[in-house]
């Protein structure tokens, strides 16, 4: 495998990670809301935003390094 496959494959299982922390993030986020903290919630769900906007980049990425 090549240097940029290599990186493309070590840049994916990190976004994967990423997205799995998003997810669990988000659930626990969601439990506080039901529990009346809908100030907390709104904040996190702002903050996940980032890793949204984050996560469509490193995709362009891995997809430019499989070219």
């Amino acid at each position: 495998m090549d240097k940029a496959g290599t990186t493309a494959d070590t840049l994916e299982l990190l976004h994967l990670n990423q997205i799995a922390i998003r997810a669990a993030i988000e659930e626990v986020s969601t439990w506080i809301r039901q529990r009346g903290s809908t100030n907390v919630h709104d904040n996190v769900m702002e903050a996940l935003q980032t890793l949204d906007t984050n996560a469509g980049a490193i995709t362009n990425a891995i997809e430019r390094l499989r070219d």
